[in-house]
C-alpha cells in the first residue's frame, strides 16, 4: 500500500517515473495523432505499457493525457471529447496502478504562442489547463506533473490554473531548457527554480528536449537545499529515420546519469522522449541504494491534504538597456528633429545604387536611410546584409525594417543576434506582406509570429533574453521601432494596435504616408496617451497615375481626391506640384512630430532634400 504522496516525499530514497509513452507507441506500430487518443481507441496498448514501466521498476506512471488539451485536440477537431479522453486516461493508469503506484496526470502545454508572441491570451491558457486539470483532478489522479514547458509564462499561467481548481492537490512544474551550454553556464536555471518554487509547487525540475549529459548540468545549476527536484532526460538527441524520431542512448547510458543526479540532489527520477521501459529498468537499479539528504524545505501535510510549503520568492533582475550601446538614431530622438529617407533595394546582386544613395543622403545631413525587407513580398537581397554593407561603406546609420512573413521563430531571433554583431542597431518591425501578392505567390508565409511577437522578441533580447525567456548572455540594445496607419478605414482598430506594439516594447512608430493635416492630428491626439515619438511618413508624387496606382493598388496608403486632382490638373508639371504639396504639409506638421519618413520615388533622393530645404 502506498503512502500518500506528500509523505513518501519526505523519505530519504529516490522516487522512479516512468518514461516515454509517445517512443512506446511508435514501437507498438500505433503511431496515430495525437497521441492521447489512443486512450479512447487502443486503450489495453496504454494499459500494456503501464504496466510494462511498472515491472520496470516505476513508483509514477503518467496518465497518457500530455496533448489532451482543448487547443491540441482542437487541431484534430476532437475537442468534443476532451472530457472522455482525459477520464479514460486516469481509469487506464488506475486500474494499472492499483495501490502501489501513484498516478501523476500529465498536463502538457496548449501548443500555442500566448501573446504579444502569438494570439493567444493568458487567461485562455490558464482556462485550457484548468479544463484539462479538473477533470484529471475530479477522475482521482495523486498528483498533476506539468512537462515539457517552454515558455515561462505559460508555466506560470499552468501553476496558476491548478492552484486555482486544487490547492490541495501536489503539483510538479516541469520547465524544459534548450539544448545550449552556453545558457547552462549562467545563472539563469537558478532563476528559473527560484520563479517557479515562488509559485507555491510541490517539486520543481526539467524534462525532455536535453539528454542525460546536459540533463546533469541543468539539475547541478538547479539545486538549492530548499527544493525538491525531479529531472526526466530525453535519451539523447534523436535522427530521423522515416519519419519517425530514433534515439541512441542506451538503457545503461542513462543509467549512469541518473544515478549522478540523484547524488546530485534529484528526488524523482524518470526519462522522456526516446525511453522504454528498458531505460526505466536500469536506472530503478542504478538508483535503488542511494539515499538523499532532507530538504530544507518544511511540508506540512493537513488533515485534507493541502501543501503548505516555506519557500523564498525569487526574483529577476531589470537589465537596464545603457545609452552608451544604443544607436546615435535612439540617442537623438527628442533632442532634434530627425531625418530618415528610403532607399530603393533593385532586384539582385548590384547594390551600387544603394550604396551611392545612402552616401548622397549622409552628405546632406540625414540621419538614417531606411532598407525594405521584400516589400510587397518582392525578392530582394537580406536587409541585414544591405544595412551592415551600407552602415559600413558610407557610415550612416540605417533602419532597416524585418518582417514577420519569411523567417519562423528561430529564424527571427538568429537574424537578430546576427544583425547586433554587425552594428544594425535599429529595427523596424513589420508583420509583412502575404506572398501571394509578390514574386513567388507559392512561397509560404511563415507568420509564427506578428509584428507585436516580433517587438516583444526584441524587447527580451534587450533584457538578454530570447522569445520564451532563455537568456542569451549579453543584452542586446536595439532601437524598436513599429508601423502605423492612420488613414486605415478602422481606425480605433489600428489604434488598439499600436498601443499592444507600444506594451510590448516599442519605442518609436513610424507612419504610413500621410498628404493631409487633419489626419495627423487626430492621429496624433488618438494616441497622445502612448507618449511615444512620431517619425511621419511623406511620399511626394511624382504623377497624377502614380498617385492613382498607390490609393488604389497599393495596401496602407489613402491619398485625397483633392491631391489627386491637383495632380491630375498639373499635367506636365505634376512632379513638382508633388513637392509642393509634400514640402507645405511637413512643413504644418512639423511642430507636431519627432521626425520625417521620405519615400521619394525611383532613387530620386534628391527630392528628399529639396522638401527638407522648402521647411
Amino acid at each position: 500500500m502506498k503512502k500518500p504522496f506528500l509523505e513518501r516525499l519526505l523519505d530519504d530514497r529516490p522516487i522512479i517515473c516512468d518514461g516515454a509513452m509517445g517512443t512506446m507507441l511508435d514501437l507498438y506500430e500505433y503511431p496515430e495523432q495525437p497521441r492521447c487518443i489512443h486512450n479512447l481507441l487502443n486503450p489495453d496498448i496504454v494499459a500494456r505499457i503501464h504496466r510494462e514501466y511498472i515491472e520496470a521498476g516505476a513508483e509514477i506512471i503518467e496518465t497518457n493525457t500530455f496533448d489532451a488539451n482543448r487547443f491540441r485536440l482542437e487541431f484534430y477537431h476532437l475537442q468534443d471529447k476532451i472530457k472522455e479522453i482525459n477520464r479514460a486516461g486516469v481509469e487506464i493508469a488506475k486500474s494499472v496502478a492499483g495501490d502501489d503506484v501513484y498516478v501523476a496526470g500529465s498536463i502538457g502545454p496548449t501548443g500555442k504562442l500566448i501573446e504579444p508572441l502569438g494570439k493567444i491570451k493568458i487567461q485562455q491558457v490558464k482556462d485550457v489547463i484548468k479544463e484539462q486539470a479538473e477533470i484529471l483532478i475530479s477522475e482521482g489522479v495523486d498528483l498533476i506533473i506539468l512537462e515539457t514547458f517552454v515558455s515561462l509564462n505559460e508555466l506560470d499561467a499552468a501553476i496558476e490554473a491548478v492552484k486555482e481548481i486544487s490547492d490541495k492537490i501536489p503539483l510538479i512544474a516541469q520547465k524544459t531548457f534548450p539544448e545550449d551550454g552556453a545558457i547552462l553556464a549562467t545563472d539563469f536555471p537558478i532563476e528559473v527554480v527560484k520563479h517557479i518554487k515562488g509559485k507555491g509547487v510541490t517539486v520543481v525540475g526539467s524534462n525532455c528536449t536535453v539528454g542525460p549529459q546536459r540533463m546533469f548540468s541543468i539539475i547541478k545549476s538547479m539545486y538549492q537545499d530548499d527544493v525538491i527536484l525531479s529531472a526526466q532526460p530525453a535519451a539523447g538527441i534523436p535522427t530521423l529515420v522515416d519519419g519517425r524520431s530514433v534515439y541512441h542512448a542506451s538503457p545503461e547510458y542513462l543509467a549512469t546519469y541518473a544515478k549522478q543526479l540523484v547524488e546530485a540532489g534529484v528526488k524523482i527520477i524518470g526519462a522522456c522522449c526516446g525511453s522504454t521501459p528498458s531505460h526505466i529498468r536500469a536506472i530503478a537499479n542504478a538508483v535503488k541504494d542511494l539515499r538523499l539528504k532532507k530538504p530544507k524545505i518544511e511540508i506540512k501535510v493537513k488533515e485534507q491534504g493541502q501543501v503548505e510549503t516555506q519557500q523564498e520568492r525569487g526574483s529577476k533582475a531589470e537589465v537596464v538597456v545603457l545609452e552608451a550601446e544604443s544607436s546615435n538614431f535612439a540617442k537623438k530622438i527628442g533632442k532634434k528633429f530627425l531625418t530618415t529617407v528610403e532607399l530603393d533595394i533593385p532586384r539582385g546582386l548590384d547594390i551600387s545604387s544603394v550604396i551611392e544613395g545612402a552616401k548622397y543622403l549622409k552628405e546632406n545631413g540625414i540621419d538614417a536611410v531606411n532598407i525594405t525587407d521584400g516589400a510587397r513580398a518582392r525578392f530582394r537581397m537580406d536587409p541585414v546584409a544591405i544595412s551592415h554593407l551600407v552602415q559600413t561603406k558610407t557610415g550612416i546609420e540605417t533602419i532597416t525594417h524585418i518582417t514577420c512573413r519569411d523567417r519562423n521563430l528561430i529564424g527571427l531571433q538568429g537574424l537578430l543576434l546576427g544583425a547586433w554583431a554587425l552594428g544594425v542597431k535599429n529595427i523596424l518591425a513589420i508583420t509583412g506582406d502575404p506572398t501571394k501578392i509578390g514574386d513567388f505567390p507559392q512561397a509560404t508565409t511563415v507568420g509564427d509570429v506578428d509584428s507585436i511577437g516580433l517587438i516583444k522578441i526584441l524587447r527580451n533580447m534587450n533584457h538578454g533574453l530570447d522569445a520564451v525567456g532563455n537568456t542569451i548572455g549579453e543584452p542586446t540594445h536595439f532601437l524598436i521601432a513599429c508601423a502605423a496607419n492612420p488613414t486605415a478605414q478602422n481606425l480605433d482598430y489600428e489604434i488598439s494596435r499600436l498601443e499592444k506594439k507600444v506594451e510590448a516594447g516599442a519605442q518609436i512608430v513610424f507612419t504610413q504616408p500621410l498628404y493631409e493635416i487633419q489626419t495627423l492630428e487626430l492621429f496624433i491626439k488618438k494616441i497622445e496617451h502612448l507618449k511615444i515619438p512620431v517619425m511621419l511618413g511623406v511620399l511626394p508624387l511624382r504623377s497624377y497615375k502614380h498617385a492613382e496606382f498607390l490609393h488604389n493598388e497599393v495596401p496602407g496608403i489613402n491619398i485625397p481626391a483633392w491631391v489627386r486632382e491637383k495632380l491630375f490638373l498639373a499635367r506636365d508639371d505634376a512632379g513638382k506640384v508633388g513637392i509642393e504639396i509634400a514640402s507645405q504639409f511637413l512643413k504644418e506638421a512639423k511642430p507636431l512630430v519627432q521626425g520625417v519618413y521620405l519615400l521619394p520615388p525611383f532613387k530620386k533622393y534628391h527630392i528628399a532634400i529639396e522638401i527638407l530645404q522648402k521647411i
